[in-house]
């Protein structure tokens, strides 16, 4: 349990004012459910294109066999679900930045929330350790955005152990297909067979992960002696010579592997990855995900 966390939602706002113009000026926001899949979108018919169409929706297969430029014209589903599932566990109390882990991973789902509430569509919260500590209906509008800000800010909900498994179990079971699901967490401590449930859900969720490190989470400090580490969920230690250049190999050839079986279960299950660290604002590296994500869509 922590006693409180420093998330400054004046800042936030203000950062996400930049994001927001940015999406705008580039198109995401208007297109940003085909960005994610399309899955919130039903096919309807097709129409000839048009100079003022976007070219991004020209259907290849049918202009070819029309004879003419044909584009895809779609339904949208209006109540389109997205869900944060933030990982509240003991590792997200760790922080050698100005912010904690799970005070930026808070931020950072502050203003996608933000983002997803102005677009329209509804907005839920599943905050999970080794349980389901809080889970928030999805809903829309001004108000709910301060329902999800104050669950994230409640101290009382951090803490104990890891369980991705169970999170997405009860996910899975609880909410609607067709919902966009993002898993904001640091993934360390991950249990046995978790690759089994990232992808039996990859075929009800548009899923996308967010991975978030601190830089002592990939690489020890050099010179400064010998150093303490502490599992935080056995709370077992090591102590680690930081000046030994062997050790400091080895770990960060862990991490490295760890990092890569992560990169490749969550590919393999169709799932996106987001990777930040907390030495660094997430507005650029969310910026550019978006963007790349435009690109694959189109």
């Amino acid at each position: 349990m922590v006693s409180e966390l420093r998330v400054d939602v004046t800042s936030v706002l203000r950062e996400l004012e930049v994001v927001m113009r940015v999406l705008t000026e580039s198109r995401i926001v208007s297109r940003y459910r085909r960005i994610f899949k399309g899955r919130g979108l039903e096919f309807e018919d097709f129409r000839e294109y048009t100079t003022s169409d976007d070219a991004t929706r020209i259907d290849w297969m049918a202009s070819k066999r029309a004879n003419k430029l044909l584009i895809r014209l779609f339904k949208e589903e209006r109540d389109i679900n997205v869900f944060f599932m933030v990982d509240v566990s003991r590792s997200m109390l760790f922080g050698s930045t100005k912010k904690l882990k799970h005070e930026y991973a808070a931020e950072l789902v502050t203003a996608l929330s933000h983002f997803v509430l102005e677009s329209g569509d509804k907005v839920g919260l599943l905050l999970f350790s080794d349980k389901v500590m809080k889970y928030v209906e999805p809903a829309k509008g001004t108000k709910h955005f301060y329902v999800m800000l104050k669950n994230l800010l409640t101290p009382d909900f951090y803490g104990g152990g890891y369980n991705l498994t169970n999170a997405l179990d009860f996910l899975m079971n609880t909410v609607q297909d067709r919902s966009i699901v993002f898993i904001v967490s640091d993934f360390i401590g991950l249990e046995k067979d978790w690759e089994k449930i990232v992808k039996q859900s990859s075929a009800k969720f548009d899923g996308v992960a967010i991975m978030v490190r601190d830089p002592r989470d990939e690489n020890l400090p050099a010179g400064v002696g010998q150093m303490v580490i502490a599992d935080p969920y056995s709370e077992g230690e090591i102590l680690i010579d930081c000046n030994d250049k062997a050790k400091r190999s080895e770990y960060e050839r862990y991490v490295r592997n760890e990092k890569e079986n992560i990169r490749a279960t969550l590919k393999a299950a169709r799932w996106d990855l987001l990777e930040v660290s907390t030495k660094e604002g997430f507005v650029s590296p969310l910026i550019r995900f978006l963007k790349r994500r435009e690109i694959l869509f189109r």
